[in-house]
């Protein structure tokens, strides 16, 4: 906490404007469920494919995006 205190004073930020940051590190965060598995991991771990971009849906490569 100390070090991320100082960093905000040494940045030149107003500390009190980042008072909500510094008790959300102090203090945690509300409990929650949920783990992050995705449908792509799902998919992968039900599939036993090792690789995720093996599984999604919209696969995306070099040169097939056009802007």
């Amino acid at each position: 906490m100390d070090v991320l205190s100082s960093r905000i004073v040494e940045s030149g930020a107003n500390p009190e404007d980042y008072q909500w940051y510094l008790d959300l590190r102090k203090y945690g965060t509300v409990p929650h469920s949920g783990f992050g598995l995705g449908f792509e991991r799902l998919v992968r771990f039900v599939t036993g494919i090792e690789n995720i971009r093996d599984v999604i849906p919209f696969p995306r490569w070099p040169g097939n995006a056009a802007f």
